[in-house]
């Protein structure tokens, strides 16, 4: 027996003593709650026998008696109320086999290789991640798609079922059920090569092992049955009548998780090593290179979701092929990152979205779905959440981003009384007047200062102003919404960035300003940037040197950076600006 057989064979039994730990916690607590029941009934078969009689022991018999049956319903309730608890799910895009023969045979194919059981579905979630999800739990609702798209038949046609159950085929439902779900980040599937794939999921695949294993399992359920029922009991918006109940089991639950921590972490621990060590023998040369591109990976998504993706889901727009831009974002990052310069050769092998009948749909399930997660938004499209294309996006997001900010620049302007630049025509908006009122003494209590501050009251007005889109405005009626499970409160789930201060806000506008007049006056074009976001196009060409005139203006009050840089491109302040 090698020593990866060896190691692998340790972690599995350290994996079931933690296990069985936890299982012993449950069984302490069922000792617990039956031992009035003990007492009681050894007190009464002792008056029976004539022992312990007297008026004394008969009154410490009906109270014990008392307090065993009042602690029996009360437990009896908790386990009821912890088994109906539904314990949360990740929201994901499920992909029916239908919709995806060739990735669920690579799948298939791995778990074989692997000798452990083939995951029960596949699913996708927009994120730079891949695990394993349990989604058998009577109560949990987590077989629902709700009004995430599901990746199936239904696609061929453009149309995505709503109703049926994720990942389902031909199999018994206990044959589904048996193994967890597959859960797979969808950036994954447009940068990586085939190839690629099965060596980042072979250490996943192979934790269905520790899952089919009944101590595994059974822990598992419990721990999430308490993990559940807390938050049940933490969950607001109920009655007297069942807060109480509720916020009682939450309790309990709570104590017993805190005495099944140790354990279920270091169960949890033990089954992933048991895991990646069953995965060695399967293309481990090719995994090491497969997780430079993991991280690869997750640096271009970030960078698109908080420089590309951001803007337009402020303004009510959605791109409906993130998946694809994260492809565009990699492939220019490569091209600047010299270390990077080999990554693109890769590009020239078979893609693992390939693997999907309909990359294209399943690109627009998992892009709304991030949408909704990342920064809060309706299941479905409608007129103030529509999708934008990426040959769209500059016309409709980065045009319309520059013009409404310079539009709330010149509203903050007339409400501090500051005068037009023209006399002639007042109402004309121009660059010329935002440079003429900053221009000055910066710092504490000058002209930049007090802008900022009114430019940030603007913005945190016309935000509490703007509707909070959530997954309760167009959740269905049978309560169908995956996101329900996450609980009542409004996304978004992980905000991508940081509130920023006045100045930055300022500045931001103020480039606005610059870019819409650029546009206007010199022949410029808005652009997109797969790594920064809205960028000024200037004969074609990208222009990355405006932001520190921006500053000299806003910070230092001096204009001449900005004038020279506006002399070069050829931009004229004084003439009339569009606005939104």
């Amino acid at each position: 027996m090698s020593g990866i057989d060896v190691g692998e064979e340790l972690g599995a039994r350290a994996a079931q003593a933690r296990a069985l730990a936890l299982l012993r916690i449950r069984s302490r607590a069922l000792a617990v709650v039956i031992t009035p029941a003990a007492v009681a009934v050894v007190l009464f078969a002792a008056g029976a026998q004539g022992h312990l009689g007297g008026p004394v022991w008969d009154g410490v018999r009906w109270a014990v008696l008392g307090v065993a049956v009042v602690v029996l319903l009360v437990a009896a309730a908790v386990a009821v109320a912890i088994a109906r608890a539904r314990p949360a799910v990740s929201p994901t895009v499920p992909v029916a086999e239908e919709g995806a023969p060739d990735l669920y045979r690579l799948v298939r194919d791995l778990a074989d290789r692997l000798g452990v059981p083939a995951p029960s579905a596949i699913a996708l979630t927009p994120d730079c991640d891949s695990w394993l999800e349990d989604r058998t739990h009577r109560s949990s609702k987590s077989t629902r798609t709700g009004k995430s798209s599901r990746i199936g038949k239904s696609t061929r046609t453009g149309k995505s079922n709503r109703s049926s159950r994720s990942g389902e085929s031909e199999a018994p439902a206990e044959a589904r059920n048996a193994a967890p779900v597959l859960v797979i980040g969808s950036p994954f599937l447009w940068w990586m090569r085939v190839a690629e794939l099965r060596a980042v999921l072979a250490p996943v695949v192979a934790g269905t092992d520790s899952s089919a294993h009944p101590d595994i399992a059974a822990a598992r359920r419990f721990v999430r049955g308490l993990d559940a029922a807390v938050a049940d009991g933490a969950a607001p918006g109920r009655g007297a009548l069942r807060a109480v109940p509720a916020a009682f089991t939450g309790w309990v639950a709570r104590l017993l998780l805190r005495a099944c921590r140790e354990h279920a972490a270091e169960m949890e621990r033990c089954v992933a090593a048991t895991a990646s060590m069953r995965a060695q023998g399967v293309d481990y040369a090719l995994r090491i290179a497969a997780q430079e591109q993991v991280g690869l990976a997750y640096a271009g998504w970030d960078r698109l979701l908080t420089r590309v993706a951001l803007p337009a889901w402020r303004m009510g727009r959605w791109p409906s092929r993130l998946d694809a831009g994260v492809v565009s974002a990699l492939t220019e990052l490569s091209r600047r990152d010299r270390l990077a310069d080999g990554f693109t050769s890769r590009l020239g092998e078979r893609p693992a979205c390939d693997l999907l009948e309909e990359p294209g749909i399943a690109d627009e399930a998992t892009s709304l779905l991030a949408a909704r997660l990342f920064h809060g938004g309706p299941a479905e499209s409608g007129p103030d959440w529509a999708p934008v294309d990426w040959q769209q996006y500059p016309d409709e997001v980065v045009d319309r981003k520059w013009r409404t900010e310079a539009a709330r620049l010149h509203r903050v302007l007339d409400a501090m009384g500051v005068p037009p630049a023209s006399v002639a025509d007042p109402a004309v908006p121009t660059l010329a007047r935002v440079m003429e009122h900053l221009a000055g003494p910066g710092g504490p209590g000058g002209p930049g200062e007090e802008l900022a501050a009114g430019i940030g009251a603007a913005v945190a007005r016309d935000d509490a102003q703007a509707p909070a889109p959530g997954p309760a405005q167009t959740a269905s009626a049978a309560g169908a919404d995956p996101l329900d499970l996450w609980g009542p409160d409004p996304l978004p789930l992980f905000p991508l960035q940081p509130p920023r201060t006045g100045t930055e806000l300022l500045a931001d506008h103020v480039a606005a300003m610059v870019c819409c007049a650029a546009v206007d006056t010199a022949g410029a074009a808005p652009g997109l940037d797969w790594l920064d976001g809205p960028a000024l196009l200037v004969d074609g060409e990208r222009r990355t040197d405006l932001a520190v005139p921006v500053l000299s203006l806003v910070e230092d009050g001096d204009p001449d950076p900005l004038r020279s840089w506006l002399a070069e491109v050829g931009v004229r302040s004084d003439k009339p600006v569009r606005l939104v």
